[in-house]
């Protein structure tokens, strides 16, 4: 689909899109959100100590190429060793390499015609950056030459981040990172996303269907992110009622007055969660030690009145888990104005006994999301 928008109307959408998606999804937000187009005199100047350091050259197209024999180090990361003549362009990003050598790598593509006014001025010429350049250019600027973790996705190590590393220690001559992370391909019941599949969801698709952001959050973390995550629609009424556990959980002891209650002391059972997430963020082990203490706190707090260090403890693990994985739903337990008059219009029909009119109060606020249970202390309503 053509457009026919300047660049940056299309941008600008999009971003205001993935600003709006995180902040629905309660992710917390970095501290930098770059733009690469803010980052173009930083580009030029890697280029130019590549260039210094003899590891690039301008192509007879004008443009500049990072030559991959500079780099002795080069495939490691992705585990490869190329041949002298083996190409490394994907479809679709033929203009990413240098046709006469089709190893090398664009650092910065001279303008053509149909760039439009897609371009900036440099020392070579009028053009653009390559695809690699922009992200060293951007996260050495912000986190230095040297830094400890680097994340992406399975699909971004050859050749994304295995350019990206080169042209980083070429242009700095310092280690790029101590750590790569790279999480594996998101499936959707068992299968590979795909457009002809018709098989990927939106969040907007999701929230149609009555997810909310913990549900999902819970489904990604539910599995090693160095495995291939299923998400599915039929699994959502069980990742729902472990949000739903979790929640009631934080809340009981908020009722209970834990909140309130001074003190660091962390339950047995922090220190194995406390090792599982420094095994490679082994976020499902984690997750079922939670569990599992939780279940049987639960019982000790159902069968008699805890005792205070064990409810501090209960509440400084429960806070901590939630401070990593954000599963409690904050939302679930606020109650708004429109339901708040209907269960006292409720409370009032029962007691004058007008049961018929108790009931359909009742389905009234069912319809609008909410379940009454009657207890001995009066209504009590949570979320549907």
């Amino acid at each position: 689909i053509r457009l026919k928008l300047d660049l940056e109307k299309i941008t600008d959408k999009y971003i205001s899109e993935f600003m709006s998606d995180i902040s629905w999804l309660d992710i917390h937000p970095a501290d930098y959100f770059p733009k690469a187009t803010d980052y173009i005199s930083d580009m030029i100047s890697m280029i130019n100590n590549l260039i210094r350091n003899k590891m690039a050259y301008v192509g007879e197209d004008k443009s500049i190429y990072f030559d991959i024999s500079s780099f002795k180090n080069y495939g490691k990361l992705a585990n490869l060793k190329l041949t002298k003549d083996q190409k490394t362009n994907l479809k679709g990003l033929q203009d990413e390499y240098n046709s006469n050598s089709p190893r090398d790598f664009a650092l910065w593509k001279a303008r053509k015609k149909n760039d439009g006014n897609v371009f900036w001025d440099s020392p070579w010429g009028q053009g653009r950056p390559g695809w690699h350049i922009e992200c060293s250019a951007m996260s050495t600027k912000i986190l230095g030459n040297h830094f400890d973790i680097h994340c992406g996705g399975v699909d971004n190590i050859f050749p994304h981040h295995e350019n990206e590393l080169a042209q980083s220690v070429g242009a700095n001559g310092k280690n790029f990172v101590n750590y790569w992370v790279h999480s594996e391909h998101l499936m959707v019941d068992g299968e590979k996303m795909s457009k002809s599949k018709i098989n990927f969801f939106t969040l907007k698709d999701l929230k149609e269907k009555g997810f909310t952001p913990q549900s999902i959050r819970y489904q990604l973390l539910s599995g090693h992110y160095r495995t291939k995550i299923s998400f599915s629609l039929k699994k959502k009424h069980e990742s729902d009622k472990i949000i739903n556990r979790i929640t009631d959980f934080y809340f009981a002891l908020k009722k209970i007055g834990a909140n309130k209650m001074l003190g660091n002391e962390l339950p047995d059972a922090y220190q194995k969660f406390k090792e599982c997430m420094n095994n490679d963020l082994d976020t499902p082990g984690a997750i079922s030690i939670f569990l599992g203490w939780m279940k049987h706190a639960k019982k000790s707090f159902n069968s008699k009145k805890d005792e205070t260090s064990n409810l501090r403890a209960a509440w400084n693990f429960t806070c901590a888990f939630d401070s990593i994985f954000k599963f409690i739903n904050q939302d679930s337990h606020k109650i708004d104005v429109k339901i708040k008059a209907l269960l006292l219009k409720r409370d009032e029909a029962r007691k004058n006994k007008d049961w018929t009119k108790s009931d359909f109060l009742r389905e009234q606020i069912l319809k609008n999301g909410w379940i009454v249970e009657d207890t001995k202390n009066g209504q009590k309503v949570k979320r549907k």
